[in-house]
């Protein structure tokens, strides 16, 4: 009977540490390749975070791959769950509860909890932008407690604020207004100063969205201030525009104005001046009706430069129409006349 020889070393090796030397060399394959699969998959998470979509979603198919031929379950859910979000971010709302139902399906096996969290909360994600908002609530909910049963605060700030967005999405923003709540204490104890701003914004249209022009305005300002802290001009841009709306919603005109102003000093700033033109009608608008007829007129004749500037002869028209009107009002006559038609 041929005995068990290492030919190179002419050393007896018992099969048995033949068996656990192969099992060695295998457990030391499937670590490296473990290894390198979570390497694509952090690689992923930063391009995802960078919004480079389509080269996120290629790393994560990367690691998957890796992850199945290395057995590596938790890899897989990670994978498939990273695919899910990648796939709603550019719409493609049927493949990425495809991947997260089945990252769902490998995280409840394996009893990872943060992982199941994630699948459940992007197929709650995905299915409120189907509005399938039985299947979305079911899903957040869950998403809900397991974030709540691991402590993991994050999570539950996200489910929260999801919930919101699909009650307002489903017309009940009584519901969505006490979701935001509770989502922006969670965002304030963190603290995450952006959280906190996307929460603000959503419960000021909530309640922009019920006529809650007091409580809207309360929202914005606060959103207002932090913007100012954390990003950047475009988007105070907005908020100022929404404020000026709000107030005069809720009659306060000459708040309303000095939000515009505030605007429009951004804007000529960045020299944008298809809004700086937005603003300035808007500007003109309010003072004809408080009947501080100059001021008017001042607005609209630095939009009519702008039209000239840019060469916009509709907008020029439009403003040439709003000039002849206020000094007729004015009884200017003459000076209306000067206006073209």
């Amino acid at each position: 009977m041929a005995k068990s020889i290492d030919d190179k070393f002419g050393t007896f090796v018992p099969p048995c540490e033949r068996v656990w030397e192969d099992q060695a060399a295998r457990n030391t394959f499937i670590d490296i390749r473990k290894a390198e699969a979570d390497c694509l998959i952090e690689k992923a998470i930063e391009q995802y975070q960078l919004q480079l979509f389509q080269a996120s979603l290629k790393t994560f198919q990367q690691a998957l791959v890796i992850c199945r031929t290395a057995k590596d379950w938790q890899g897989q859910g990670k994978a498939l769950g990273g695919m899910g979000l990648v796939y709603y971010m550019i719409g493609n709302y049927p493949e990425s509860i495809a991947c997260s139902h089945q990252s769902l399906g490998i995280a409840r096996h394996i009893q990872d909890r943060m992982t199941e969290r994630q699948a459940l909360g992007n197929l709650g994600n995905a299915y409120r932008h189907l509005e399938d908002f039985a299947r979305a609530i079911e899903f957040k909910q869950q998403s809900l407690i397991i974030a709540r049963d691991i402590a993991d605060r994050r999570g539950e700030l996200a489910a929260l604020s999801n919930l919101g967005m699909l009650h307002k999405a489903m017309g009940d923003c009584e519901q969505a207004i006490c979701y935001y709540h509770q989502s922006l204490v969670i965002a304030r104890e963190l603290p995450d100063l952006q959280a906190e701003a996307q929460v603000l914004r959503n419960l000021g249209n909530a309640h922009h969205a019920m006529s809650n022009y007091a409580e809207t305005v309360r929202c914005y300002e606060q959103l207002l201030s932090l913007i100012r802290q954390i990003s950047g001009r475009q988007s105070e841009i907005q908020i100022l525009k929404n404020l000026a709306s709000a107030c005069q919603s809720l009659g306060d005109v000459n708040k309303a104005i000095a939000y515009h102003q505030q605007q429009l000093a951004i804007v000529l700033e960045l020299h944008d001046y298809e809004t700086a033109a937005q603003t300035l009608e808007s500007l003109g608008t309010l003072y004809g009706g408080l009947k501080h007829y100059e001021k008017a007129l001042e607005c609209y004749e630095t939009r009519l430069a702008i039209a000239h500037s840019c060469q916009n002869s509709l907008l020029e028209k439009q403003t040439n129409d709003a000039l002849k009107a206020i000094h007729c009002t004015l009884g200017n006559f003459a000076k209306a006349n000067q206006y073209p038609r």
